[in-house]
This record gives C-alpha cells, structure tokens and sequence, in this order.
C-alpha cells in the first residue's frame, strides 16, 4: 500500500487545519454574539419547546453543539438555568448541530469553495487589524469560514486513493460485511473519533470525506454518524466534573438522550436507512446505494447528502419523541446523580411561583426569601471567616471555590428579589407598603455588599497564599478575634430580619458594633506603628490591612440594615 507515515501526517495536519477554522469561527461568533446568546439563553426557556428552538437557534449560529452544552452547563451550575429547562435546549442543540453537516454536503462537495477562501481571507484582514473588538471578531468569523473550507479541500486530497491504495479498502471491508456487528464496530469507530479529536463536526467532516472518496459505504458511515452522537456527548460530562450536582444531571440528561436515540435507530436501522434512500431519490438526488445505471461516481457524490438527510432525521425525530419525557428524563438522572450533603444550589423557595393577590402577601413572601438571603451570607462569611483562619493553601483553595459559588448565589438572589419587589410597586399600594418595599430594597442591597466584601477578602487570602506571605502571630490573633466579633454581629443580624428584633437585641447589636469599631481602630494604629518600626514587611502590612477593613466595612453594612428596619419599625 503506497500510503505512508507523511501521508498520514498530511491527513492530521488536514484534520487539524479543519478543527482550528472550527475553534476560530465558533469562538469569533460567540464572542460578537455571546451576550445575546447568554440572554436568549436564559429568556427563552420557559417551557420545554422554547428551550428546543433557543438550542437550534444558538447552535446554528455559533455552528457547535459542544459550545452549546458546555454553556448550558456553566448556566445550571450558576443557577440561571434549571436542569428541565436545560433538557429543551439540549435536544435544540442536537438538531443545530445538523447544519454543519448539511454545509459541507452541499458547499464542500458541489462547489470549488476553496478558490474563494482566499479572497475572503484578503477582505477580512483589515477587520482583523481594527482597533474595533466587534470587526476583529468579525473578521475571525470569515478567516475560520474560510479556514474550514480549506482544511475539508486538504481533508479530501490527503485521503488516499482507492485505485492505488486497494489495500486500505480491503482492510476496510473486512470490518463492512459482517452484518449487525459491522454497524457495531463502525459505530464504536464513531464514538472514539468523536472522543479524540473533541468534535462531532469535525468527526462529521472526516466521515462525509470518507464516503465521497469511497473509503465505506453510506450504511457504515451512517453507523460511525451514530457513534458521533454519543462521543459528542464527552465534553458536557468532562464541563460538568468541576460543577454542581444540577449540571452533572444535565450533562448525563445528554448523554441518556443520545444514547436513546441511538439504540432506538438502532432497532430499526436498516428501515431507517431505506427511507433516507427513498427520500434521497423523491428529491431528484442519486442513491446512497450502487444501483443499476448509476455510476460509482454519483454514488459517492450522493452519500455525503443522504448522511446529512440521516443525521437531521435521527436528531429531529428522537427530539420530538423524548420531549415528552423530559419529567421522566429529569426523574433518572435525580436518581443517579445524587445531591451531596454540603452542596448548596441557588434555589427561591417562596417567590419562584409569582405575585401573590394581595401587596401585603407578596411582601409577607420576599420577607421570607430575605431572610433566606441573610443566612446564605452568613455561610458565605463563615467560609470567609474559615479561609482567614486556615494555614492550608488546600484548604484555601476549596474555600474560595465555595465563596465564589455564594458570590454567584448572592447576585442572582439580590437580582431575583429585587426584581420581584418592583413588580410590586407596580400594582396599586399603600404607602406604608410602598416604604417597606424600599427598605426591603436597601436591605438585599447591603447583603449584596457584604457578599461582595466576602469575596474581596478571598480573593485578599489567595493573593496572600499566592505570594507566601506569612502573618506575624499578632497579626493572625487580631484577625481571629476582629472575625469572630463581625461573626457574632451577623448571626444577631440574621436573628433580626428573621424575627420582629427588640429594643434588647438592638441594643446588643450597637454594643457589639462599637467594640467593633474601637477594636479596629486599635489594630490599625498599632498596624501603622509597626510599619514605621519596621516589624513585617508592606506587603504583609497591605494584605493585613485589607482584611481587617473589609470586616470592619461588613459590619457597616450590617449596621445599616439594623437602622434601616429600626426606623422602619419605629414609624410603624
């Protein structure tokens, strides 16, 4: 066989050329059209067949279903999506994935793309220099079109030739005419490509190739494009080791639905490739399949269609099947995927379902989401509080990981809150309740903040951790003690907006809140005293001070939501 170790480079180099115009394209359009994106995203997704379309819409556009899921993931792991709504676009995104192969089968094959790449090459460069972020993208958008094209032109002379390579076909057919078990192994073959190389596209690409230079026949590329949908499925699972339990449901919510799909069509495979032939034929297009009059060459031509009309079939009709069952889907992988114990997920327990009939009850309902709220930040500062404690950078690291998931948790509640008590202003209110609102408002806000200081010490440590900075015994036992007493302040401010507070846990709070402010006055004169006197260096001295003044501006905040509901309560 006259194919060698450079042949085979060249095939690889080819592959790759393909997958990178793949990278650049898709990266380029998510990066003009992300926001918008992410928005249709998360608006789009309020029942199961909205979701459907949003995953074909976003999928089509930015021309990768892996993109697709992968953000899908990072949506339910931060709470936007839930794991129902997730399901819809995942199905959406299998159907999207479809044009990629359509483009080649009908671009790649018919038309010498290839002589005008260059020139769309050559009208892009001066996008691809702006000082304009949207041209630069732009201008990516057209290079990786045009790169893609040009790696399916080296795809296809870098395969070999079957008049001079029999070899390569014999092997080939030894694996092709064994029955059930050649779709099997053909399908395996799919499967793994897919895994290797990371995309189904890709996968796709290097199949319809095959076919069109008569490597396998339409039946064996049709089993390999069945594996693709299964090896496909591998980078949601790898997205989803590092996430929450709701995105590891999801990314096993896809797998379950392309494997299903799968063994259905397998069950029917041979039916389901004579309707692609027949359809192929109704259309006016050659068959798959060597027939009398037709020649070897428009059999070949005609595969890369027929497997395109195959794949959109398989996907289109696994969708409307299985979206009836997303309940059932949703119900199994809650079942395989347990919750861990200290795992927490963002969650509205009483303002998830809408405004109540009355403005007193939907304030009674985001009364109680608040106090919800409070004790998330609670958590949040104990991590926090935990993390300034700890001498492992192991330690520190899974604490950080935690705080940032409560940043996220935090935002998103404050937005959700917010959201809600201005709808009830909108209604017809007393003023009394309209004020309420507003205090409402002014509290979330501050319990935003002081996620937002929790995160900011974090971030202090890490950078701490990072530089191997080593605080001075003193310095850790102010910070220890500085900690503890914001600590006690929080938990009473919890109990506060939990319960009606009276005159003797206000008291309290402004006691401990003025042992505060005086025990962070004494650290920072003593800081500055040391600085001068030479006794650790100004980085540590810059770390320290960080800290202890973010803790002290936690319970500013703190304080600012006492009065707030005090003078609340006073004119009431």
């Amino acid at each position: 066989m006259d194919y060698g170790i450079f042949d085979i480079l060249k095939l690889l180099g080819s592959l790759g050329f393909f997958l990178y115009g793949m990278k650049l394209m898709s990266e380029s359009l998510q990066k003009v059209a992300g926001d918008k994106m992410r928005s249709i995203l998360a608006a789009m997704t309020s029942n199961k067949f909205k979701g459907v379309l949003t995953g074909i819409l976003i999928t089509a556009i930015i021309q990768s279903s892996s993109a697709t899921t992968v953000m899908l993931v990072s949506f339910v792991n931060a709470g936007l999506l839930t794991l129902t709504e997730s399901i819809g676009v995942i199905m959406g995104a299998n159907i999207g994935t479809t044009v990629t192969a359509w483009l080649i089968s009908i671009l790649g094959f018919k038309i010498e793309i290839s002589h005008l790449v260059l020139p769309l090459i050559g009208l892009s460069l001066p996008l691809l220099f702006s000082k304009n972020n949207r041209k630069t993208n732009i201008g990516g958008i057209i290079i990786g079109f045009a790169i893609i094209f040009i790696g399916l032109d080296f795809l296809n002379h870098s395969t070999p030739d079957i008049n001079s390579n029999a070899g390569m076909l014999e092997f080939l057919k030894k694996y092709s005419d064994l029955g059930l078990l050649s779709v099997f192994i053909f399908l395996i073959i799919g499967t793994v490509l897919t895994l290797i190389i990371q995309s189904s596209s890709a996968a796709m690409a290097l199949t319809l190739v095959m076919c069109y230079n008569g490597w396998i026949s339409f039946d064996m590329a049709a089993a390999m494009v069945l594996g693709q949908n299964i090896g496909t499925t591998i980078t949601s699972v790898l997205a989803s080791l590092i996430a929450n339990t709701s995105a590891k449901r999801a990314a096993l919510a896809h797998v379950i639905f392309n494997v299903f799909g799968v063994i259905l069509t397998l069950l029917f495979f041979h039916p389901f490739l004579m309707l692609v032939d027949s359809i192929s034929i109704s259309f006016g297009l050659h068959s798959p399949y060597p027939t009398e009059g037709q020649t070897i060459e428009q059999t070949a031509q005609a595969i890369p269609v027929a497997l395109s009309v195959f794949h959109s079939i398989f996907n289109i009709t696994n969708t409307l099947l299985l979206i009836w069952f997303v309940p059932s889907i949703v119900k199994v992988v809650t079942i395989l995927v347990k919750q861990k114990e200290e795992e927490e997920e963002f969650k509205l327990r009483y303002i998830s379902t809408g405004l109540l009939s009355t403005a007193e009850l939907s304030i009674l309902q985001a009364g109680k989401e608040i106090s919800i709220y409070s004790g998330r930040v609670l958590k949040m500062y104990q991590y926090t509080r935990d993390m300034i404690l700890s001498v492992s950078d192991k330690k520190i690291g899974k604490y950080e990981l935690k705080i940032s998931k409560c940043e996220e948790f935090s935002d998103r509640m404050e937005l959700e809150i917010g959201n809600y008590l201005t709808q009830i202003t909108e209604g017809s209110i007393s003023a009394n309740s309209t004020e309420h609102v507003n205090i409402m408002l002014g509290v979330i806000s501050h319990l935003e903040s002081i996620g937002d200081s929790c995160n900011l010490v974090s971030k202090t440590i890490i950078r701490k951790s990072g530089s191997k900075v080593v605080f001075p015994t003193e310095l850790d036992k102010n910070l220890s003690e500085l900690s503890e007493m914001v600590n006690n302040l929080l938990l009473l401010m919890v109990q506060c907006i939990d319960k009606q507070a009276d005159s003797e846990l206000i008291e309290k709070i402004r006691a401990l809140k003025s042992r505060i402010d005086k025990f962070q006055e004494k650290i920072e004169s003593e800081h500055f005293k040391s600085l001068c006197k030479g006794n650790y260096k100004t980085k540590t001295g810059i770390i320290y001070s960080d800290i202890y003044t973010e803790l002290h501006r936690i319970s500013d905040y703190v304080l600012s939501i006492i009065k707030l509901q005090n003078n609340f309560k006073i004119k009431q």
